[in-house]
């Protein structure tokens, strides 16, 4: 996975990432095609009219629901192509959790919910992306191969230690940092992520001067239009394989990784 992988990922990540986006696509999706911000509200009773309408708006501005009436507040909502295509990413980021974050009884759209509180937040896609390359690094490194502060990276690996993501070989001051099991199983998730992203995308062909232009025959289109179709999507993000990180202990590993309250 390259650097513009990875941010075309946290892109996605933020537009569905944010609270209840999961649960409202959920609710449309099963109930009614179309749904006014009333008929959603009344079967996700922890949140407000106000807040559901805000959120809505919300996520039409991401592009994941439409309506026809732009002016008209009463004119329903509906999902779009891209909101309706998110299932296997939903579905992954479920399995996922289920396998390393979250063993406790809950439902799908709730681990999801989670999954996304854990991954959203700028810079840990990258930073996941340069363990998995690296192995290991200590603060400074990482900094340096981010781009950014040492504040910045320490905050991020803070985070990211606290939810299970990456921890310390050890207890020793300025010992380096890697990927936990839950980090390193992130491929399935960000391929599908990439996939979603790639899917609603469209690509811009970059502009080839006149003098290299060539003309192609209907046949020569067909040809390279069905060799296209055939080429198999790439079964991981990382395109090479990850270097085996150092051995965690388990006490260490137990202690960066408390229990979460539900």
């Amino acid at each position: 996975m390259s650097a513009a992988d990875s941010q075309r990922v946290e892109t996605a990540l933020h537009r569905i990432a944010p609270k209840w986006t999961t649960h409202v696509v959920h609710t449309i999706a099963k109930y009614c095609p179309e749904m006014r911000v009333a008929d959603v509200a009344q079967h996700l009773t922890a949140l407000s009219s106000s807040y559901v309408s805000k959120r809505l708006a919300s996520m039409s501005e991401a592009g994941l629901v439409t309506r026809d009436g732009t002016f008209d507040r009463a004119a329903p909502y509906r999902l779009s192509s891209s909101a309706r295509t998110l299932g296997p990413v939903y579905r992954t980021l479920a399995q996922w959790s289920s396998d390393h974050i979250d063993r406790t009884p809950q439902g799908r759209y709730d681990r999801v919910e989670d999954a996304l509180q854990c991954l959203q937040l700028a810079g840990t896609t990258e930073t996941v992306r340069l363990f998995s390359e690296h192995g290991s690094m200590r603060l400074p490194q990482l900094a340096e191969r981010l781009g950014a502060s040492e504040q910045f990276a320490a905050t991020r690996l803070n985070r990211m230690q606290a939810d299970g993501l990456v921890a310390r070989t050890s207890d020793r001051h300025g010992a380096p940092y890697v990927l936990t099991a839950a980090g390193q199983a992130l491929g399935p998730v960000y391929t599908a992520l990439q996939q979603w992203d790639s899917r609603h995308t469209a690509a811009v062909a970059p502009a080839v001067p006149a003098a290299e232009r060539t003309l192609t025959s209907p046949a020569q289109s067909a040809r390279t239009a069905a060799a296209l179709r055939r080429s198999a999507a790439p079964s991981t993000l990382f395109s090479h394989p990850p270097v085996q990180p150092p051995r965690v202990p388990a006490a260490v590993t137990a202690a960066s990784h408390p229990s979460r309250g539900r």
